[in-house]
């Protein structure tokens, strides 16, 4: 055996002994620690991978669950109202898929009207049918109603439009001219009527009336009071009512003995339509006056007026 290799066992068996064996007992425990902390240690390197897989299921699920919320949309452009408009209807907004096509219009106000009552359709004539003199034409004789004729006797004409007549007044009335001082004879008198028809049948009498004059352009005596002959003509007329018919009547004028005198005595008559009312004033003038055509146009105004009045 060489030197090294004796030297060597040498220092082995001075190093074992040296020390102590341990007893069986303490082995034992010894590796019962070493046991329980490898177990501790697995336990402990289990636990961690446990709660590191939940913690990154938690995170994946909570993704699933909460999905980030979409972003805010943009503020919406301000755009300057149009200007307001008046009288136009109100439609509303173009409806959805599931709704009906049409749009809704909502009906505007009607001008003119306010929810009034319709005009009333009267049954009779009353007196304030007819009009009141002005001051400056009363004589002091007052109104008389009398069943007497509205009309001459135009060739004998008749008015089938008679048939729709609901009710006719006529008054006799005189009248004196502004300048005529109280206390005189009076200028003028006239055979003032007013008929109510039913609906349609006034419009149809001006018809007939205009018609009836046009066919009797003469005719023995009509508002002359004697045998002459009288001329009877259409005059333009436009501004009365609703419709007007105006025509003249001459006739030869007369003195006291019945003499010519060379002129005409002139009687104007005058139909005025209003609704379905009509007036009629027939000038017949007083011991040979002739009718003024300026007075007939003012009394006329005032029938008209007197009319609307009543019906309104």
């Amino acid at each position: 055996m060489s030197r090294e290799l004796s030297d060597l066992y040498r220092f082995l068996a001075e190093d074992a002994d040296g020390r102590t064996l341990a007893v069986p007992e303490d082995l034992r425990r010894r590796a019962d620690r070493r046991a329980r902390l490898r177990i501790t240690g697995a336990v402990l390197g289990t636990v961690l991978l446990v709660g590191g897989l939940a913690t990154g299921t938690g995170l994946v699920l909570a993704e699933e669950r909460d999905p980030l919320p979409p972003a805010a949309a943009p503020p919406p452009a301000t755009v300057p109202a149009p200007p307001a408009a008046s009288a136009v209807p109100t439609v509303t907004a173009a409806p959805s898929a599931t709704a009906s096509p049409r749009a809704t219009r909502t009906p505007a106000a009607t001008p003119g009207r306010t929810g009034a009552a319709p005009p009333r359709v009267p049954g009779n004539v009353p007196d304030r049918a007819f009009f009141v003199q002005a001051a400056a034409n009363r004589t002091g004789m007052e109104p008389v109603f009398r069943d007497t004729d509205a009309l001459p006797a135009l060739c004998d004409a008749r008015y089938r439009s008679d048939a729709g007549i609901v009710q006719r007044r006529t008054r006799n009335l005189a009248y004196k001219l502004p300048q005529t001082p109280q206390g005189y004879v009076p200028d003028g008198s006239y055979a003032h009527t007013v008929t109510l028809y039913r609906p349609g049948r006034a419009d149809d009498f001006l018809r007939e009336l205009r018609a009836a004059v046009r066919d009797c352009p003469a005719q023995p005596g009509v508002g002359g009071g004697n045998a002459s002959t009288s001329r009877l003509r259409l005059l333009a007329d436009a501004g009365f009512g609703d419709g007007s018919v105006l025509f003249e009547i001459r006739t030869p004028a007369r003195d006291v003995d019945g003499n010519p005198t060379g002129g005409d005595d002139v009687r104007l008559v005058r139909a005025i339509r209003i609704g379905d009312v009509v007036t009629v004033l027939w000038e017949q003038g007083w011991e040979g006056t002739s009718s003024t055509r300026s007075q007939v146009d003012a009394d006329s105004r005032r029938a008209v007026d007197a009319i609307e009045g009543w019906l309104r």
